[in-house]
């Protein structure tokens, strides 16, 4: 692109409105409902709510969100070998908005589990793709490309802060249905945007599959398809045979596949004849920087499983003249973001070539997401597990890790697009929300541990291992570095 020509928001292309306004209502819509769906789950059914035990709504929690990443896959292969981009997020934003009208509907848990299908395939078309479009919007060598993402991932927590906001204050006015309803009217606003601004200002190149499904190719992939679905098929009666289809037996399933699918993926692309030797050595160095992913979104996806229950049970909440309500917390996460991003997107942009290179940034925020967990613990041994503290020590908790997320979530964005083979453009950004769906298929397992008995050596323990493989991450740095082939 011309730059000449392009410099027509904050000094980057067009194209980066559109696509940050398209998140900001996806994210609205996600991030409203992720409010109050851990309360929905386990408040009792005269509460309004569906009435399951903590330990299991944990799980749920937890493994609802290891599915939307997981998804991400799907969403990448529909775009490079099929749609293209531009399509493939429309078509996501049309499910994702019908699963949130489907939760919106008093219809118990069969509202909850159609909407988890239905908002799962949406996500996985619509979130990977939009990132990589904003990648496309860059040159390899544009140095504003860290900068952009930085605005980009700014921009759609907007949305992120104001759903936790209305839809809780919505959910405790009127109930959980309602506030729901919210975010589907958020998904149908977005559409709407993303259509009409669309065509204008996204890349043309999106509007075309890069890697177009050829005729002798359709078989085998029907092949995989339908084996792959008859292979679960099994495994589930298997389980139903002898009486092991319960919610948490597949969970642990899911969990396994989480954790498999990327290292199929990443021996895939290793292997593929369609690498080169440079684009390999890159998706090498990739692999460690995915490890360093996942155990920062293992710690910073749990603010809306275990810190949501924390914030309704063990926080002060009403002080006489105003009440918080938990969800309201959720806020804390975009607020953050908000108030770090213009400066850290002001340091890439200053610091340019000389800035920290992304394994560097990666090992950091390992550091503070540990610490951010390292944190409650104190209040937890000071006061114990069944006194109400200061909401203030959430907000801290908050402040630590989304320092780490600023030097993590807008980098990783950015070196996956640089990282990736050209073959695998939308299937590599896929592995970036591998690396969080990896993460919350584990957290699904260790979230049923949290309890008011085990909460210091919960933090205490989760804390640690991040700051420990940070540690690793800084000794190996210069080896990665060398693996990367010159993106920075």
């Amino acid at each position: 692109m011309n730059n000449s020509e392009d410099r027509t928001f904050m000094g980057h292309p067009r194209g980066l409105l559109t696509l940050s306004m398209t998140e900001f209502w996806e994210r609205f819509s996600y991030y409203g409902m992720r409010a109050i769906l851990i309360y929905y789950m386990y408040y009792s059914v005269e509460k309004g709510g569906l009435g399951f035990d903590q330990p299991t709504a944990l799980s749920i929690m937890s493994i609802y969100g290891s599915l939307v990443y997981l998804s991400a896959t799907i969403g990448g292969f529909i775009s490079d070998r099929l749609l293209g981009s531009r399509r493939t997020v429309f078509w996501g934003g049309v499910l994702i908005m019908l699963g949130h009208i489907v939760l919106s509907l008093p219809i118990g848990s069969i509202g909850l589990f159609g909407s988890i299908v239905l908002i799962v395939l949406g996500t996985g078309l619509l979130k990977p793709n939009v990132s990589e479009m904003v990648g496309s919007l860059y040159s390899e060598e544009d140095l504003r490309r860290d900068s952009g993402f930085s605005i980009f991932v700014m921009g759609i927590n907007f949305g992120s802060l104001i759903a936790p906001i209305f839809v809780p204050w919505m959910a405790d006015k009127v109930n959980f249905h309602a506030g729901f309803s919210l975010a589907a009217i958020g998904m149908f606003i977005g559409l709407i945007f993303y259509v009409v601004d669309g065509r204008k200002y996204i890349n043309p190149v999106d509007n075309t599959a890069p890697d177009p499904l050829n005729p002798e190719d359709v078989r085998p992939l029907v092949t995989r398809i339908v084996s792959a679905v008859v292979v679960v098929g099994v495994i589930l009666a298997i389980m139903a045979a002898f009486k092991a289809l319960t919610i948490a037996n597949v969970i642990s399933l899911i969990t396994v596949i989480a954790i498999g699918l990327p290292v199929w993926y990443f021996i895939l692309m290793i292997r593929s004849k369609k690498v080169t030797k440079t684009e390999r050595s890159r998706v090498i160095a990739y692999i460690p920087l995915f490890l360093a992913a996942m155990i920062f979104w293992a710690i910073e996806e749990q603010g809306s499983v275990v810190l949501a229950l924390f914030a309704a049970q063990q926080t002060k909440l009403d002080f006489g003249f105003f009440k918080i309500l938990p969800g309201n917390f959720q806020t804390l996460n975009p607020l953050f973001i908000l108030l770090y991003g213009p400066l850290f997107a002001w340091l890439w942009m200053k610091l340019g070539k000389r800035q920290p290179t992304s394994p560097k940034k990666f090992y950091l925020g390992l550091i503070f997401a540990g610490a951010s967990y390292l944190w409650m613990v104190i209040p937890v041994m000071l006061f114990g597990s069944s006194a109400k503290v200061s909401p203030l020590w959430l907000v801290m908790s908050w402040a630590i890790v989304e320092i780490g997320e600023m030097l993590i979530s807008p980098v990783g964005l950015s070196v996956t697009t640089k990282l990736a083979p050209k073959a695998y453009s939308s299937q590599m950004m896929s592995m970036w929300f591998l690396a969080d769906a990896s993460a919350q298929a584990v957290n699904a397992q260790i979230v049923r541990f949290y309890t008011p008995s085990h909460e210091v050596a919960y933090f205490a323990s989760v804390g640690l291992v991040s700051v420990a493989f940070a540690i690793i991450l800084a000794f190996y740095t210069p080896r990665i570095e060398k693996l990367m082939q010159g993106v920075n």
